[in-house]
């Protein structure tokens, strides 16, 4: 990960690929699946590297028996995962390589630049912009405030998610943002859309991550200590965007965990970290409500305590998040799961790490991906 330069997100893809089955000490000929997810800047006709099913050529794949490109918004990351993990169960195929890579910083281009829009809106669909709301930014600005006037949230509550975040990754040698920061220095940040500050809000930069799903028996015979998926879930509750739908504080968080949490047979006083999504400090906060780790509405002072930082009852995005560490979309807080359930966190490995709960989500809390990782095959 880096905020300069250093490919197109298809060499970067080819990277992370690279690195995964050398982690692993699988060789590329062991693959026989392949499920790529290319971001923002990935997806477009933008530049001849563009990330899609050509990475499998591009890394030498030959006679695969499974291949994807998928894009469930920030979600993708925890369904794929889950789509190779019902692929292997169901016979269809042996070993995956999972797979995002995004590089919307290019030279000359700023971070805004890089999430801007594409085109214009037209027709209704344009009504929004004359009106001065268009971007993530101010939608999840909406939700943070929407919160904010049902449930009295506050920005030294939202604040407290963006400290906790950068203690965290003061211990991730490769977590971008690793200065310490007060609330004070939260504060002073400037406005993005209020209330969202600047420190409410994701970092941006180039990178690439994968993961390699095989089956138990396979994985029992590699390089690294197994990481066993427990359970998994997905929720989409859609958003018609009407009166009478509270979509800003209800996301479908809730359905995806009651999957998930069924099939492993768990509920929450079993998790021991959670690593969520968190493009905003207020994601993090409505993630947790709906996970039931707290009453909806009592995210503010649930997050406020610092029982999210090193130390504290609920380890929470642990190697910085989104908002110190990188912005690999749901591959952020996958890496950061697999890496916490094996143990090889260092620093900030946090010591009973028996299940962590990974939530991954997409568009304005709209789609959801739940998996729980276990260091043991059977809980």
């Amino acid at each position: 990960m880096s905020r300069d330069w250093m490919g197109d997100s298809l060499t970067l893809a080819a990277r992370a690929v690279k690195l995964a089955l050398e982690d692993a000490g699988l060789k590329k000929d062991d693959l026989d699946g392949l499920l790529v997810n290319a971001g923002v800047s990935g997806a477009g006709p933008r530049r001849d590297g563009n990330l899609s099913l050509n990475l499998q050529t591009t890394l030498g794949l030959r006679d695969l028996k499974l291949a994807n490109h998928m894009n469930g918004a920030g979600s993708t990351a925890g369904q794929m995962v889950q789509y190779a993990a019902l692929a292997i169960q169901a016979g269809i195929c042996n070993v995956v390589a999972c797979v995002f890579a995004d590089a919307p910083l290019t030279p000359g281009q700023s971070a805004g630049a890089a999430y801007g829009s594409r085109g214009p809106a037209r027709g209704i669909a344009a009504l929004g912009t004359h009106y001065g709301f268009f971007g993530a930014n101010a939608s999840y600005a909406l939700a943070a405030r929407r919160h904010m006037a049902l449930f009295g949230t506050t920005h030294d509550q939202l604040g407290a998610i963006a400290i906790s975040n950068r203690k965290w990754a003061q211990m991730n040698p490769r977590a971008l943002r690793r200065a310490p920061l007060t609330l004070e220095d939260y504060h002073r940040s400037r406005w993005i859309c209020e209330p969202l500050h600047l420190l409410d809000c994701t970092l941006v930069n180039n990178g690439g991550v994968a993961v390699i799903v095989a089956s138990p028996e396979r994985a029992a015979g590699l390089k690294q200590p197994p990481v066993y998926v427990q359970g998994m879930g997905q929720g989409h509750p859609g958003n018609p965007r009407r009166a009478g739908y509270e979509n800003e504080v209800n996301t479908g968080a809730a359905i995806a965990k009651a999957a998930a949490f069924k099939m492993a047979g768990v509920t929450n006083d079993d998790v021991d970290i959670c690593e969520l999504y968190d493009c905003y400090t207020y994601t993090t906060l409505v993630t947790l409500e709906d996970y039931g780790f707290c009453k909806k509405g009592e995210g503010g002072p649930f997050v406020a305590d610092g029982r999210l930082e090193p130390g504290g009852p609920l380890p929470t995005n642990t190697g910085g998040g989104q908002l110190s560490g990188y912005y690999m979309w749901g591959m952020t807080p996958l890496s950061e799961a697999v890496i916490q359930t094996r143990g090889q966190a260092g620093e900030r490995q946090v010591k009973k790490h028996d299940l962590v709960l990974v939530s991954t989500q997409g568009g304005v809390l709209d789609y959801h991906a739940t998996l729980l990782l276990s260091p043991h095959k059977s809980l």
